[in-house]
């Protein structure tokens, strides 16, 4: 009898975090499906950016693109009358929760990829989550992936006769620049993904997140293959 590797669902969505998890999945011998969301989000240019990767790892005729409308708003990401934070420090973006936390995003995301995950007999579910790098947003944290193994375990058929499936958080407990080394060790296609939270390319280089993915790769030691719209130093330090 021929032996099939484990499936993982992974949720990408086209960003450096969930492509680093692509590519641990990978490296790890799972068979991968990718699962990506659309929720209005105004960078909604990292759709394409997951499709890309997808089809790098060979899997584009897997990928599943869940399509949720405007169903989720309330943060700066979907609303049009909010505004996305720019210019801001490492330190400012480190205090408190941001604007652009999306209330119950990765509770709706991980529900629809168990889902997934129990219907093609997956044995793990993939997500990109960190809990150190500033991000703020309560469904990032330990706890919350804790709790949501406690309702995979307990409220799937999977997890009750024990088969189980896992929630495998690689990058909870590490830095932006240990993500970057990582990924790059294994080839992650950097280059294909997409980060900026206002969706431009190039890449504005001055929201949350594009000053915590230049400052990742600068801590690295390594240069951000995409480019910006704004020039960037690359030398270890702080961004301007």
């Amino acid at each position: 009898m021929e032996h099939r590797a484990p499936r993982a669902v992974v949720i990408l969505s086209g960003g450096l975090d969930s492509t680093t998890c692509m590519a641990i999945a990978d490296h790890e011998g799972y068979e991968l499906y990718p699962i990506t969301f659309s929720y209005g989000q105004k960078h909604a240019v990292e759709l394409e950016s997951a499709k890309q990767v997808a089809a790098h790892y060979r899997v584009g005729d897997r990928h599943r693109v869940v399509d949720l409308g405007n169903f989720i708003r309330g943060s700066s990401l979907t609303d049009p009358d909010q505004s996305i934070p720019v210019g801001r420090s490492l330190e400012e973006i480190g205090t408190g929760v941001p604007s652009t936390y999306v209330p119950g995003r990765n509770t709706v995301f991980l529900s629809l990829a168990l889902s997934f995950a129990e219907r093609i007999d997956a044995r793990a579910i993939f997500i990109g989550v960190n809990a150190l790098d500033y991000s703020g947003y309560p469904d990032c944290r330990p706890e919350f992936l804790q709790a949501f193994q406690r309702v995979i375990d307990t409220g799937t058929v999977a997890g009750s006769e024990g088969a189980g499936i896992r929630l495998k958080a690689p990058l909870v407990h590490l830095t932006k620049a240990e993500i970057i080394r990582w990924g790059s060790q294994l080839g992650a296609p950097y280059a294909l993904t997409h980060s900026c939270y206002q969706g431009t390319v190039p890449a504005c280089g001055v929201c949350d997140s594009c000053r915590l993915r230049i400052q990742g790769f600068r801590e690295a030691g390594l240069v951000d293959p995409i480019p910006y719209a704004v020039p960037i130093a690359w030398q270890a330090g702080r961004p301007n």
